[in-house]
């Protein structure tokens, strides 16, 4: 098997960046980035445990949830979930992350590198509240690479259009899946308390 070993074999294969992709990489949040981080509902946030095994989180709420602090301060609220915290936990000893952040219907993302650490500062926390309930924890992230990704990824997988959404009804419930997977579970349990999840326990 033909496996790339070196980074010399790497640009042999590939060449070098384009000029502006290397250039368009900024070090703080311009108007552009700062308008597409307030109209982005959803980000992906990737890190690393000590042994370098990596984990990628979703994180999604309305429209501007994450809070632009500072020209290079991003705050992510850590809403309700499975409490695993396996992104929280890595932080604590490997602060390095990657996000990317999707606006829908637009085919481009902007991704941030940096490093983070986790706050439970109130005053940092009471702004970013849902329903009168503040998040357990941030994720404060000092930015240190910016740039908007071009929007061949998306258009090759035709995200965004409608009529290429899964019918719900060709994949089964979540409940169902783990129930199976797991054993020992009742499927139609499994899927009620996945429901009451989904309608109690999003803030």
């Amino acid at each position: 098997m033909d496996t790339i070993e070196n980074p010399r074999q790497l640009r042999e294969l590939y060449g070098e960046p384009m000029e502006r992709s290397v250039k368009k990489q900024l070090t703080r949040l311009d108007r552009h980035c700062r308008n597409f981080i307030a109209l982005s509902p959803f980000l992906v946030i990737a890190s690393s445990d000590p042994a370098g095994r990596c984990d990628a989180s979703p994180k999604g709420d309305a429209p501007g949830f994450v809070r632009v602090i500072d020209d290079t301060t991003l705050l992510i609220p850590d809403r309700l979930g499975n409490n695993r915290v396996d992104t929280l936990g890595n932080l604590l000893t490997r602060p390095g992350v990657g996000l990317i952040f999707f606006v829908p219907g637009i085919n481009e993302t902007l991704r941030v590198n940096g490093r983070a650490q986790v706050t439970t500062d109130p005053e940092l926390l009471q702004p970013l509240a849902v329903n009168g309930k503040m998040p357990r924890s941030g994720i404060l992230i000092a930015a240190e690479e910016i740039y908007f990704h071009c929007g061949k990824a998306l258009i090759r997988s035709d995200l965004w259009n409608p009529e290429k959404r899964a019918a719900r009804g060709s994949w089964p419930s979540l409940g169902r899946i783990i129930a199976e997977q797991v054993g020992g579970m009742d499927p139609d349990e499994a899927e009620r308390q996945t429901a009451e999840s989904y309608r109690t326990r999003l803030y």
